[in-house]
């Protein structure tokens, strides 16, 4: 806790806690269902690694709950289990330890400090897969839209799409309908409050008022969950092996997921989180979550945002977003039973759509075509495969065409040596040698190497470590023959946050292939203008004179 903690604070945590909690209700319905162990299962997850991860991780205003991405492996976990078994009651053992095996391998995660290894996963890969699980949350509601109960194989989804539409329930689409103009009109109106609750409250209530015969979540059972020890331990010995393998997919991809959110969230509040104690956090969560009978969660950015706009500063905030949750669980369970899977099927249809990664699909035309290739294959393998092959596939088809792309530069004499930067400080120099002084800092990063995804990550470091009273930044790119997807976009977050602390950066001796790419996805010239492109480190020392002409003082050179 913060030892300045007051009234104003608490009152913070208490309304961000609030609002989070009233944003994260109807997804935790709505992902509870989807991952084939019903409503409930989505709460108990939501409450037991909401409460704890807040309290026991790694960033301040993390709000933890079921995510897409997460609900997506956990169903699938789930139709192999009942594909073993026959039914989720008889497979619960086998879901629950692999879900609690995931939590487990978190914490080793955190423990080890292997938070640090996350940042090298290249960005096709990750696009691929966000846009895959996206686009299966999507398909996979189609059949509920429609009044039917959906399979959990995407192919089946369109094999067998005759049935539902064979047996369409012409008031479970209206309401569905009504739900997806609700959660896209409602914030034009107002953001005060989450258009996923007014979307949900909105076509339950049009249910209720008209009578309509349309399939609901049914019910959920009241009380405080029991504890589910006996069904982990009474899993056969032969399921061993499947569970390690999914329990590893929950365990990397929650760990990505809430990694992603607490930078987002150091970005808005202006900290910096403990990465490892997070992962701990985030593991004890999901093992809580999956002894009572819960689907696993991780940093959710919606929550997690709401929550810091409302106010929330510290662990308390995401602590109170999981203790109401614990409220409406056991006070308005009967109601929540009423709401329609058509109308859960209107909420998460427009949340697999934002999850999918439209800049990466708009710019595969552009990008390097080797990382379009891996972002194609990763999309494909998640939607219609296995979603560990998808990401174990993706990194070993980036890593050979690095490795390829590398032996192609080396045989044409150029330098492939891990990008580094070289760094000093001192006077800037003008071409006869002679230190000259201007006002105002410029900061200088030499490149060396290709800037591929194994860098990304400490160059975006470099970056925000300017000061604060930085004026212009040059980066030498003379020695950077390459740049493949993950260097284009670190590049063009870079340059955003530089632009808006109004620092101006300029480029030297870009190479063609950087260039190329640069501007085929228009960070030249949008972001970096046309006359911010030199030839020579000397020509932009220069514009810089020029820029600072008439100003005392020093240049400190980085």
């Amino acid at each position: 806790m913060n030892r300045r903690y007051d009234m104003q604070t608490l009152r913070g945590d208490l309304l961000g806690g609030l609002i989070a909690g009233i944003v994260a209700l109807p997804l935790a319905l709505a992902f509870g269902v989807q991952s084939g162990m019903g409503a409930a299962a989505g709460l108990y997850g939501a409450i037991a690694a909401g409460i704890l991860a807040a309290l026991l991780g790694g960033t301040a205003t993390q709000v933890t709950g079921p995510t897409g991405p997460m609900t997506v492996v956990s169903a699938s976990v789930v139709a192999i289990a009942v594909g073993r078994t026959g039914s989720v009651e008889s497979g619960l053992g086998i879901i629950l330890l692999t879900f609690f095996l995931a939590g487990v391998f978190q914490v080793v995660f955190g423990i080890l400090g292997i938070a640090k290894y996350v940042r090298y996963f290249p960005y096709p890969v990750i696009s691929g897969f966000m846009s895959g699980v996206g686009l299966i949350i999507v398909v996979l509601q189609i059949w509920p839209f429609l009044g039917s109960d959906s399979p959990k194989s995407t192919i089946e989804v369109f094999t067998r799409i005759n049935e539902p539409l064979a047996a369409i329930n012409w008031a479970a689409v209206g309401i569905g309908m009504l739900t997806v103009i609700v959660f896209y009109l409602f914030p034009r109106i107002t953001k005060a409050v989450p258009s996923a609750l007014v979307a949900l409250l909105a076509g339950t209530l049009a249910s209720l008022m008209l009578r309509l015969d349309v399939p609901v979540i049914g019910d959920i059972p009241s009380g405080l969950p029991a504890v589910t020890l006996n069904e982990m331990i009474s899993v056969a010995p032969a399921d061993y092996l499947i569970i390690l393998e999914f329990a590893l997919v929950l365990a990397m991809l929650g760990s990505i997921d809430s990694l992603l959110t607490s930078v987002i969230a150091d970005n808005i509040t202006k900290t910096k989180h403990n990465s490892n104690r997070e992962l701990i956090g985030q593991g004890i969560g999901n093992m809580a979550a999956a002894l009572i009978g819960g689907i696993p969660g991780a940093g959710a950015t919606k929550g997690t945002v709401v929550n810091i706009n409302a106010g929330g500063r510290t662990r308390l905030s995401g602590a109170l977003h999981g203790l109401f949750l614990l409220i409406v669980l056991l006070g308005a369970g009967q109601y929540a039973a009423l709401v329609p899977l058509s109308v859960l099927a209107g909420i998460l249809i427009p949340i697999g759509l934002g999850i999918i990664d439209y800049k990466g699909l708009r710019d595969l035309r552009h990008v390097p075509r080797a990382d379009a290739i891996v972002l194609i294959v990763v999309l494909f393998v998640t939607i219609f495969g296995s979603l560990l092959q998808a990401v174990g596939v993706g990194i070993v088809l980036a890593s050979v065409l690095y490795m390829k792309q590398s032996s192609d530069l080396a045989e044409a004499g150029t330098s492939v040596n891990p990008l580094t930067t070289a760094t000093g400080e001192g006077l800037l120099l003008d071409q006869a040698g002679q230190a000259e002084a201007v006002n105002g800092k410029v900061y200088i990063k030499h490149l060396y190497g290709p800037m591929f995804f194994g860098f990304t990550s400490r160059f975006q470091e470099l970056i925000q470590s300017l000061e604060s009273d930085a004026r212009v930044l040059i980066i030498r790119m003379d020695r950077v023959p390459y740049i493949d997807q993950s260097g284009l976009y670190a590049m063009e977050e870079a340059v955003l946050e530089l632009e808006r602390k109004q620092v101006s950066v300029l480029l030297t001796g870009v190479n063609t292939q950087p260039m190329d790419m640069l501007r085929r996805i228009d960070i030249v010239p949008a972001l970096i203008p046309e006359e911010h492109i030199f030839e020579t480190f000397e020509d932009s020392i220069t514009w810089v004179k020029e820029y600072l002409a008439g100003r005392a003082g020093v240049v400190n050179e980085r």
